[in-house]
């Protein structure tokens, strides 16, 4: 973590505030050759810690909060604490971006990380914070794919009849800008060609910019494939909060984290997080 942000001071993309223990920390800096001048706010208990960076972020001292030695539940605690934490009253969830070789365009992906079986309603919520922070990065209409096995609306299947359903909320205007189309598959997602031979008329196919995932674990292992198969570039939030929330695995690269931090500086820009 240390590492991406001596990176992002470096880029001039971010500044600074480390919350914890700060003997600890200063150890720490030394070890990543950090440059003078980073703040730091001492905390001897890893919860206070997290309160207090929450409401560094919620007092208008930050932009960000990002996680760092501290458990999710811990942390996810401060973020939702009735009096300084980020609450919206929205649901929280996950945007992953993903720089693939050999395209180009970023495509994002939700929700991978956060909601497990989310229903219809969980669905809208989970969409609306995902193009909430797209239109704060400035785009402004993103085509949307709402990821089912196959394209035929079954209710044996109940990802297509969601799928259409939202679909349905976007055509009547129930939805932030974009373009939605659902039920529909991956090969059709990505592939035009792939939707000519299956008969499909999509405006999106080829050019899809958020795919909506049906469930976690397909969130989880198209990510996680498109990353050690692909050798994809990740950057994720944690959305549905007053400010962006950069909670990172603990297996991601320092690369990961600062592409986490830019994206959250970008966002933290436009007009994000002002829709009830």
């Amino acid at each position: 973590m240390l590492l991406a942000i001596r990176q992002a001071i470096a880029s001039g993309i971010a500044k600074a505030i480390l919350v914890g223990d700060e003997p600890s920390i200063k150890a720490f800096l030394e070890k990543v050759d950090m440059p003078p001048g980073v703040e730091i706010v001492h905390e001897e208990s890893i919860e206070c810690a997290a309160l207090k960076a929450v409401e560094l972020v919620s007092s208008g001292r930050a932009d960000i909060v990002m996680k760092g030695l501290v458990n999710s539940s811990d942390f996810l605690k401060a973020v939702l604490n009735a009096d300084v934490g980020l609450r919206t009253g929205r649901l929280l969830s996950h945007l992953a971006a993903y720089e693939i070789p050999g395209s180009d365009r970023l495509v994002f992906h939700t929700d991978g990380g956060m909601n497990i079986a989310p229903s219809l309603s969980e669905k809208k919520q989970i969409l609306i914070n995902a193009l909430l922070a797209m239109h704060a990065m400035g785009i402004t209409k993103p085509n949307v794919a709402i990821l089912t096995a196959n394209e035929q609306v079954n209710p044996k299947m109940p990802a297509t009849v969601d799928a259409k359903d939202l679909m349905d909320l976007c055509l009547a205007g129930q939805l932030p800008a974009a373009t939605v189309e659902g039920p529909i598959a991956m090969d059709v997602i990505i592939s035009p060609e792939a939707a000519k031979h299956k008969g499909i008329k999509s405006q999106i196919s080829g050019n899809v910019d958020l795919i909506l995932h049906p469930n976690i674990e397909t969130g989880n292992a198209v990510g996680k494939s498109m990353i050690y198969y692909g050798k994809a570039k990740m950057a994720g939030l944690v959305l549905g909060a007053t400010h962006p929330i950069v909670m990172t695995s603990r297996a991601e690269t320092p690369e990961g984290k600062l592409n986490s931090i830019a994206m959250a500086c970008l966002i933290s820009q436009g007009n994000f997080g002002k829709r009830n």
